[in-house]
């Protein structure tokens, strides 16, 4: 067994190689692969352990580096290589406490987190005063301080990463993904062996329980140093947290999957509801025929019938009593006039010709003046009177909107006044309709357009998306509604 050990001393530059390969490529591979979006509490927890592996990887080398000096002896130190040593030891032991702490408080809290961590450094700096007080540069203190900081950073350290761990192997089961909470098991394991064992068996010095508990004993019970364990455990862990670093690619290949199914149900939402509103066009243009037929029989057809009928009596009174036929010729003329004002106003409400000769912020006038008029509800018209020339089918559906938009808030909300801006810019057309009515609850979402039957609003979205243009509602109950359309000209 001596024969082992004596083999394991005589190797230690290669051991202290391979301890601080093993922290230092974990610390590394950390960096590379937490810099992408994740929304697992692991991620943010990672970046302190990926620094405590480039410092504690950085510490062992260091130790290799004082191996190949002629005089290695940690007694014939001079205080400013300790003093990186043990620099170097606690501030990555203090990043494996921020690491568990991390794992095992909620991210919110922060402060609390580093509240924890200042509290075991302020912990650790009034104890090591204490430790190095009497003699601070001899090589006895300095191995003291050694043991000290071990004791009071590293074990608490590998304890906590261990329990946070092992909080976040339930994490990943409740995720559906135990394989890597297999992973994170067996780095908790590693973590508690690498503290309570091989931070435990350190240097025999002045620190209590040191001199029963060093780094002799272990040699002598197992047959080998202990910095060959803690190598061993560094590669444990190291293997087991990069491999459970390929969580990310699944949780990234999980919200691409999510995100297809998300864009290809909203997809086939878009589609049905294409679909439902197309149907419900349909029905409204046939309404629409039906409406017009209906007017031109009652109102335009029994005009020119009644004129018809006139005409025929007054061609007899020419005859028999000419001051009747006078009278009925009156009479005929003002019943055509009635006619054709009537189907001036039914052409009007097809397409106001405002529309195509003045523009349309004189349509939009017209039209606010007309709906004031029949509702009794000031209508307020505002607008730049712009010399760019809209596209016909630009102006139709904007003056559609606006005519819907007023008509809904006249109908449904009972407003007291209702303002309409119009603004013509080179390259951009925006539209305002706000009224000051009851308002309604509306989530600003297609999805509760659909499900509450708001066939108008779908079908304003519908005409302004066909122009290249979109519209937004603000409304909630008793506070009116605000309704804007921004459309960009090419």
């Amino acid at each position: 067994m001596n024969q082992v050990a004596d083999l394991f001393t005589q190797n230690f530059i290669f051991i202290y190689f391979i301890y601080g390969l093993s922290f230092f490529s974990m610390g590394l591979a950390i960096f590379l692969e937490v810099g992408h979006a994740s929304e697992l509490d692991f991620a943010d927890a990672l970046r302190p352990l990926a620094v405590f592996g480039l410092l504690h990887g950085l510490h062992e080398w260091f130790e290799m580096f004082l191996l190949l000096q002629p005089a290695p002896d940690i007694a014939e130190l001079s205080l400013g290589i300790a003093v990186i040593r043990i620099s170097l030891l606690a501030i990555s032991f203090l990043m494996l406490i921020l690491f568990g702490i991390r794992l095992i408080i909620k991210p919110a809290r922060k402060r609390v987190q580093w509240a924890v961590v200042g509290a075991l450094f302020l912990l650790w700096g009034i104890g090591l005063v204490f430790v190095l007080y009497p003699q601070p540069a001899s090589p006895e203190y300095i191995v003291a301080a050694d043991v000290y900081t071990r004791y009071s950073l590293a074990i608490p350290g590998a304890i906590l990463a261990s329990l946070g761990l092992l909080i976040q192997r339930r994490r990943f089961i409740r995720l559906e993904m135990p394989g890597f909470g297999r992973d994170v098991l067996l780095a908790a394991v590693a973590f508690g062996l690498y503290g309570c064992v091989g931070q435990l068996f350190v240097s025999s010095s002045l620190v209590y329980p040191s001199i029963h508990i060093n780094q002799d004993v272990f040699i002598r019970t197992f047959g080998f140093p202990v910095q060959v364990f803690r190598a061993l455990m560094a590669v444990c862990i190291a293997v087991f947290i990069v491999r459970s670093l390929r969580a990310f690619e699944v949780e990234n290949n999980r919200r691409l999957e999510r995100l297809r199914e998300e864009r290809e149900a909203e997809r086939r939402r878009l589609e049905e509801m294409r679909t439902e509103l197309l149907h419900r066009t349909v029905i409204a243009q046939e309404n629409e025929r039906k409406r017009i037929a209906r007017e031109l029989h009652d109102e335009t057809g029994q005009t020119l019938t009644a004129l018809g009928l006139g005409l025929r009596g007054l061609s007899k009174s020419f005859v028999t009593n000419p001051q009747r036929a006078a009278e009925q010729a009156d009479e005929l003329v003002s019943l055509a006039t009635s006619g054709l004002d009537e189907l001036q106003r039914f052409i009007k409400g097809l397409r106001p010709p405002q529309l195509d000769d003045l523009g349309l912020l004189a349509a939009i006038r017209w039209c606010a003046g007309e709906m004031s008029e029949h509702y009794c509800v000031p209508i307020e018209v505002s607008g730049n009177n712009s010399e760019i020339t809209l596209p016909p089918e630009v102006k139709v559906v904007l003056f559609r909107i606006a005519q819907e938009g007023v008509l809904n808030a006249l109908k449904h909300s009972k407003p007291t006044e209702v303002t309409i801006d119009l603004q013509e810019e080179t390259g951009l057309v925006y539209l305002r309709v706000e009224d000051n009515g009851s308002g309604f609850d509306f989530e600003g979402t297609m999805d509760d357009a659909a499900v509450k039957g708001y066939w108008g609003l779908l079908g304003m979205m519908e005409r302004a998306a066909l122009i290249g243009g979109k519209l937004k509602m603000r409304s909630k109950s008793g506070e009116g509604t605000v309704l804007e359309v921004k459309v960009k000209l090419d």
